[in-house]
Order: C-alpha cells, then sequence, then structure tokens
C-alpha cells in the first residue's frame, strides 16, 4: 500500500530581520524553503511555501564581517578568477544580494535547488 502525497496549501512566511544577524536569518529563511516547518514535508519536492525577508537593510552585520567576507566567482578564463567583498557587495548589488547568496549556501546543491530559491522574496 503506497502513502498517498498530499498537496500543501501555498502558505508564506515573514521574517523579520530587523536587528538580528545575517546567519540566524538566512537560517531561518533556508529551513523553511527546505519545508521542514510544514507537517506534510517530503524531501524529494519542492514545497509551495513563499518566505519573505523583510527589513533586510536593517540587519546586524559587524564591520568586520563586511570587510572580511570574500565572495569568488571564476569567469572560466585563466586568471579569470574575481573577488569582491560583502562591503562592494552590498555598495553595488544591495544588502538582498547578500542574503540571497547567503541562504543559496544553505540550500543542498540538488535539482530542486533553483526551484526553492525561487520561493524567497527579499525586501529591503
Amino acid at each position: 500500500m503506497k502513502t498517498p502525497l498530499i498537496n500543501p496549501e501555498r502558505t508564506t512566511y515573514r521574517i523579520d530581520a530587523a536587528g538580528r544577524t545575517l546567519g540566524r536569518v538566512a537560517s531561518e529563511a533556508a529551513h523553511a524553503l527546505l519545508g521542514k516547518r510544514s507537517p506534510l514535508m517530503v524531501k524529494h519536492r519542492t514545497h509551495p511555501i513563499t518566505v519573505v525577508v523583510e527589513n533586510a537593510s536593517k540587519l546586524h552585520i559587524s564591520d568586520a564581517r563586511k570587510k572580511g567576507k570574500v565572495y569568488l566567482r571564476y569567469t572560466g578564463y585563466p586568471g579569470g578568477q574575481r573577488a569582491m567583498t560583502m562591503a562592494e557587495m552590498m555598495e553595488k548589488k544591495g544588502v538582498e544580494e547578500v542574503v540571497r547568496r547567503t541562504v543559496d549556501g544553505m540550500i543542498p546543491r540538488n535539482k530542486l535547488r533553483s526551484a526553492r530559491m525561487k520561493n524567497l522574496v527579499v525586501k529591503a
């Protein structure tokens, strides 16, 4: 006998980031995106859960963290490794991109990753 799959209804999970640290907010968002807050959690499916992180501009991020955290990317060409500090990232792309990349690093690297990340909304 097979256990029937129940399609959960779409829910919105809101996180207020004012005065909280980046890692704690990102961890809570990743936990919700994975569906672990739902009693109908199934590992092999994405859940219709939208996570909204509000007040991202009011996150508590220390100056040492802004200078010390480095985001690396590779262009694919020899000598093409590019580095950007968190302060530069916040200046160029905003704090929303920093939150998005932090949550992205906490989601498992599998085929469901991009579908889960589409359910993340970050508001300054």
